[in-house]
């Protein structure tokens, strides 16, 4: 049997602030084709509750995406957008946050996730209730904001208010400053359980505590050491909040250390507060028939998977796309590989989840701006470069054993 792959899976996420992850599909498809033109390879884009998310539902199930104008991340009006899909999934909206709460929406002179709000969520899921729906769908992932779903509760009907009555203002600031919330102005559908919400999240991410949102992605948003411990003790009195004044079908839930909680800065607790469900992204997008494809019966047909991610770091193994996609393919005995933006502190231990190779697509030291102009092409180039190392040991290993008898010669 040839050692030389010739069913390939390119199974990427895409690369934040750069890439989607269809365009990161294509470029890796486009490398492989430049030294194996009669590969047969599939390119399947993972969605991942990230940028895109919506978009991707919507083309595997012949839905369509619905525009609106919405208050982006740091109060200012951001064009956006859900998606109403097809099929099997007529009935079902996709919320994906980060369309209306990303990180991409947040210029990088004003990252203060003290600040930023996640309202624009809140109101699209208020217009995708003007639709003849039974779920929505919320895509959890690239955020750019931490303040626990305050805002999203808030443009939702929930009124907020601190000791004195008053309704406070809007970012993780005001979490410490909560006292009580009024659910009676939720959409009814909402509030009687009609339309069910269903959360595709990172099941890692916890609200509090040393592995809670504000240490662990404050830092990444912007929040200084000193703005840290303050989103943590407004988590902290947050989550003491929405466990005294939850809907009753959400009284049982842990808040502040539940699976999820954390998710999209916190917005896994908020509007678990309102009923909606906190699953592992990966068993919503792929396991429920959403996404148009069986990842299972792809991997199964593989010689080898490529997959990819903006950054391979300690956080890769704690539920990125990467990690799924070695998880899966290592029950079947398939080989991975991964290629990154960048190869960051605990790159390594991927090696423990079952990526057999990784490797950076950036050949020479540059800025990140460069990077990300350039990340197509780069992509395009290291995949090259990969499969040429793969074809080189391919040939080593026949060469070894063709030589096999006279080595002891040499």
């Amino acid at each position: 049997m040839s050692i030389i792959p010739r069913n390939i899976l390119v199974a990427p996420a895409g690369f934040k602030e750069s890439l989607d992850a269809g365009t990161v599909a294509r470029a890796i498809s486009a490398g492989v084709r430049r030294t194996m033109p009669g590969a047969r390879i599939k390119t399947v884009p993972v969605p991942d509750g990230g940028e895109g998310t919506a978009h991707m539902l919507a083309e595997s199930t012949e839905g369509r995406l619905v525009h609106r104008t919405v208050t982006g991340p740091v109060g200012q009006p951001v064009e956006s957008h859900f998606a109403l899909l097809g099929g099997k999934a007529q009935g079902v909206a996709v919320v994906e946050m980060a369309a209306a709460a990303g990180l991409r929406l947040v210029p990088r002179d004003m990252r203060d996730p003290t600040l930023t709000t996640t309202r624009g969520v809140g109101e699209l899921i208020h217009a995708a209730l003007e639709h003849d729906i039974h779920t929505i769908l919320i895509g959890c992932g690239d955020s750019g904001t931490s303040d626990g779903g305050l805002g999203a509760l808030q443009a939702l009907g929930v009124r907020i208010a601190d000791a004195q009555g008053r309704e406070v203002g809007h970012g993780g600031r005001c979490l410490a400053d909560v006292a009580t919330l009024d659910m009676s102005g939720l959409p009814s559908a909402l509030r009687d359980g009609k339309v069910k919400m269903v959360m595709a999240l990172n099941a890692h991410n916890i609200l509090t505590g040393e592995r809670g949102v504000a240490r662990v992605f404050g830092p990444q948003k912007g929040a200084s050491p000193q703005q840290v411990a303050e989103l943590e003790r407004g988590f902290e009195n947050w989550a003491r909040k929405l466990a005294e004044y939850a809907l009753p079908q959400a009284r049982d839930i842990d808040f502040a250390r539940g699976a999820g909680t954390g998710a999209s800065g916190g917005l896994g607790a908020g509007l678990a507060a309102i009923g909606a469900q906190l699953v592992s992204r990966f068993q919503a997008l792929l396991d429920s028939g959403l996404a148009g494809f069986d990842m299972n019966a792809l991997l199964r047909g593989a010689d080898l998977v490529i997959t990819a991610e903006g950054a391979i770091d300690f956080q890769t193994p704690r539920g990125k796309v990467p990690a799924e996609i070695a998880r899966r393919a290592g029950e079947l005995g398939v080989p991975v590989v991964a290629l990154a933006g960048t190869l960051g502190k605990g790159a390594q231990d991927v090696y423990d989840i079952g990526i057999d190779a990784i490797a950076s697509i950036v050949p020479i030291p540059m800025s990140l701006e460069q990077a990300i102009e350039a990340g197509e092409r780069l992509l395009v180039e290291a995949t090259e470069r990969l499969m040429r190392t793969l074809l080189l040991g391919a040939a080593m290993t026949v060469r070894s054993a063709d030589v096999k008898e006279t080595a002891a010669a040499w």
